[in-house]
């Protein structure tokens, strides 16, 4: 599956140039990621989005690494597409991959590897069976 999130460049994530600071595409992506997430589950369990709730299905998940590349600025009034899908499954780790665009030229894209973790208790878990429907 791949999801793609929105987000239109604001005045106050831009320096003085109107580019936007390079750690707000990290916030962008976890966004996205989070909403790739939830949008994910909404579908695969035939639920609205506001009622999906990550600890009823069991899982939770934490960043373990997070690799990026930075191809051209966006600018204040942008619209960023950001694209998510996961690029990689392991037993309790997963990857996804995010390419922002503007206007279809690349922004920005970023690989982040994350682990499933028991909700409430950060130990690895094995990404339960509706996740990866969810979000392959």
């Amino acid at each position: 599956m791949t999801f793609v999130q929105e987000f239109r460049v604001r005045y106050n994530e831009c320096d003085m140039q109107n580019v936007v600071f390079n750690a707000n595409y990290w916030i962008y992506a976890d966004d996205a990621v989070a909403q790739f997430v939830r949008q994910g589950l909404a579908d695969e369990l035939g639920k609205d989005i506001s009622d999906v709730d990550l600890i009823a299905v069991g899982f939770d998940f934490m960043l373990k690494t997070a690799t990026g590349t930075w191809h051209k600025g966006a600018q204040y009034t942008d619209v960023i597409h950001a694209a998510c899908s996961v690029s990689r499954w392991g037993n309790t780790s997963f990857d996804v991959t995010i390419d922002m665009r503007v206007t279809g030229e690349q922004v920005f894209d970023c690989v982040i590897t994350y682990v499933s973790v028991t909700p409430g208790a950060p130990q690895p878990a094995p990404v339960p069976d509706v996740v990866r429907r969810a979000l392959s």
